[in-house]
């Protein structure tokens, strides 16, 4: 869900190529014919699913991504090269197929009229698997998933190495958690909506308790976006009643900046409580799963609830803001929405104490037990 390298959400940068345009590209830069091309769901940037007439592996992504972000090729090169150094460590992170010339992507021209807007296009191995959003969550993957968050981020904080890291410094990028407050910018976007009071308590409380001991926390690279799109399953089980699932696929590195490990954690809760029956239960199979790697210190704790709201309030606030300029992809833009508004007011009615009670009791269960 890239939203540029300043606080301006995407404005009118996404790409709008076509299926046979596409196409073209594929075998331009890439030097692959294509038997079959669909269009994939996205927040601001252009995916295809693509399958080739090629030996070994035949389908893959072509990212395109939108304009603004194609400015800064530091940027998604170090994205890249995080997503290849992952999968050499064991992760499932897709890997680029290299164009003609042997490199990971190239600048492209999104049409043929003078000062049409250039695009970074990528050809990424296309990894199996269904989204989490697909399946009914249960005790077993939510937990293998906060073990995921705490995995990445310490993978490419403590060995992670490239020469263009520094990029990952992005003060004022919007989807970044430290930068709630510049909610206020688009909070215009929820007009006089019923939920605004709830999104403007969580911007002020943020500002108050949650800025002023950023400091404390333990500083990382964090992936920024594992919401349950971009992580792929499959079941390991033969018991449809019980199925035990394992993480078959992580998408989309384009949020990647220096943040805090708490963050990563806060983010995983928020969009696995999405799809739950029982949202306010989520949180406390996550953190087991993430402290089983990375146990949170008392100050990254006590933050914890007002970030996974804070991310409610982003993901809301920014979706209602980038529907009014794209209007034509607002279902996409407002999953969240869906289920969000509900239980982000669900959280505050139940207030901080009960829900922490309930989060921390459950993660404090796991010390006894092995997850369910």
């Amino acid at each position: 869900m890239s939203s540029g390298n300043d606080c301006q959400p995407q404005t009118l940068t996404k790409p709008a190529l076509g299926e046979r345009e596409a196409a073209e590209l594929v075998d331009r830069v890439f030097g692959l014919k294509v038997s079959w091309i669909g269009s994939l769901p996205s927040y601001d940037d252009q995916n295809f699913h693509v399958r080739v007439s090629a030996e070994g592996a035949d389908e893959y992504v072509l990212k395109i991504t939108n304009s603004e972000d194609s400015q800064d090729p530091d940027l998604i090169e170090v994205q890249t090269r995080a997503m290849m150094f992952l999968s050499a460590e064991g992760f499932p992170s897709a890997t680029p197929y290299l164009t003609r010339d042997g490199n990971i992507m190239s600048l492209e021209s999104g049409g043929t009229r003078p000062g049409s807007k250039k695009y970074m296009v990528r050809l990424l191995t296309y990894l199996p698997g269904t989204p989490v959003a697909k399946i009914t969550t249960n005790a077993q993957i939510l937990y293998e998933i906060g073990r995921l968050a705490a995995s990445v981020d310490k993978a490419l904080s403590e060995k992670f190495q490239h020469p263009s890291v520094k990029s990952l410094h992005r003060g004022q990028f919007i989807w970044n958690l430290a930068n709630v407050p510049l909610l206020d910018q688009y909070i215009y976007a929820l007009d006089q909506n019923k939920y605004r009071a709830v999104v403007e308590q969580v911007i002020e409380q943020f500002k108050g308790k949650v800025i002023p001991k950023l400091s404390s926390f333990r500083a990382c690279i964090n992936h920024g976006d594992l919401n349950d799109h971009n992580i792929l399953v499959d079941s390991s089980s033969a018991s449809p009643e019980n199925p035990q699932y394992r993480v078959s696929g992580i998408l989309d590195f384009s949020d990647m900046s220096y943040g805090y490990y708490v963050f990563e954690v806060a983010i995983a809760i928020m969009y696995m409580m999405i799809e739950s029956p029982d949202p306010l239960s989520v949180g406390g199979h996550v953190l087991a799963g993430f402290e089983s790697i990375l146990p949170l210190t008392t100050e990254e704790r006590g933050a914890l609830f007002l970030l996974v709201s804070g991310r409610f309030a982003q993901s809301l606030v920014i979706a209602a803001h980038t529907a009014l300029l794209y209007p034509e992809n607002k279902e996409y833009l407002t999953i969240t929405a869906k289920s969000g508004w509900k239980h982000l007011t669900t959280m505050f009615e139940v207030g901080q104490e009960a829900v922490e009670k309930t989060w921390f009791e459950t993660a404090q269960a796991y010390t006894y037990h092995s997850p369910a």
